[in-house]
């Protein structure tokens, strides 16, 4: 019997580290191909180590393009539109989940619709709207969609943390004569702090890397993202794939950062539900 355990512990992890080695060599390949120059990349060595570290490849990316600008633009956007969604989404779930009032059930319906738009019926609508607000080739142009498209998700999450809070709490509150903002500052909060981070990493890595509605609404070159800053890498006769790997390197850190900071948050949100009702 012990054997029998110990034969299938052995086979489990040699599954998990399959799947770990499966999982990290993208990120992997993407370092090495950053390293090397085009005919490395599709001829000599496609999937190995650089035969030459070329570190110039990071130099020209940061130094010949206007990389910083790039940089500086997604953090704003991604960063803001992210506290944005946040702030709203976790009120918005407070009063459909612990706040009875009219037309309750209609309002959760009506924002939960917007998962089910496709941004690509709404795209013309929304570069007149974004015209007709002189919102074109700023912040706002990319900041406000974004928000408007990450409700409908956070919402949901947040809901669904929310209705599984025993009213208790917030009664025992309420005759320790909490008020209603006191009450959701420092009981809800606290409480739905692991769906925050995870809607926080959801967020953060949609809008940094998404590129359509970027590519529609932005066309000043001092306003672009990152996602479209990789276009200038791309020639009409070639294309500089190590730079472009480089980019997508340093693209990547925040992501990664990101997720290193919340990942403990992450992952009590798995087991936060339960506990609460326990």
């Amino acid at each position: 019997m012990l054997l029998r355990q110990k034969s299938g512990s052995i086979l489990m992890q040699g599954v998990l580290w399959i799947y770990f080695l499966v999982s990290v060599y993208p990120l992997f390949w993407m370092v090495s191909y950053s390293l090397k120059n085009n005919d490395e990349i599709f001829v000599t060595n496609p999937f190995g180590l650089p035969l030459n570290f070329r570190y110039e490849n990071y130099i020209n990316a940061w130094s010949q393009f206007s990389i910083p600008n790039y940089f500086l633009n997604s953090v704003v956007v991604s960063t803001v539109s992210t506290i944005g969604i946040l702030f709203l989404a976790v009120m918005f779930a407070y009063t459909i989940a612990r706040m009875q009032w009219k037309l309750r059930s209609a309002a959760r319906v009506y924002i939960l619709i917007g998962m089910f738009i496709p941004l690509q019926v709404i795209m013309i609508p929304l570069a007149i709207l974004v015209k007709d607000f002189n919102l074109v080739n700023t912040y706002g142009a990319l900041i406000i969609p974004y928000i408007a498209f990450g409700l409908p998700f956070s919402s949901l999450v947040f809901y669904g943390f929310m209705v599984s809070i025993p009213i208790e709490l917030e009664e025992s509150a309420c005759m320790d004569g909490a008020s209603i903002y006191r009450t959701f500052f420092q009981i809800i909060v606290p409480i739905v702090k692991p769906a925050i981070a995870t809607i926080a990493i959801f967020q953060f890595l949609g809008a940094w890397n998404e590129f359509l509605l970027a590519y529609i609404l932005i066309s000043d070159e001092a306003m672009k993202t990152l996602p479209l800053g990789l276009l200038f890498f791309q020639g009409e006769y070639s294309t500089d794939w190590g730079g472009m790997g480089a980019v997508m390197t340093m693209a990547s850190i925040p992501m990664v950062v990101v997720f290193l900071f919340f990942s403990e948050q992450v992952e009590r949100a798995l087991t936060v539900g339960s506990a609460v009702k326990g």
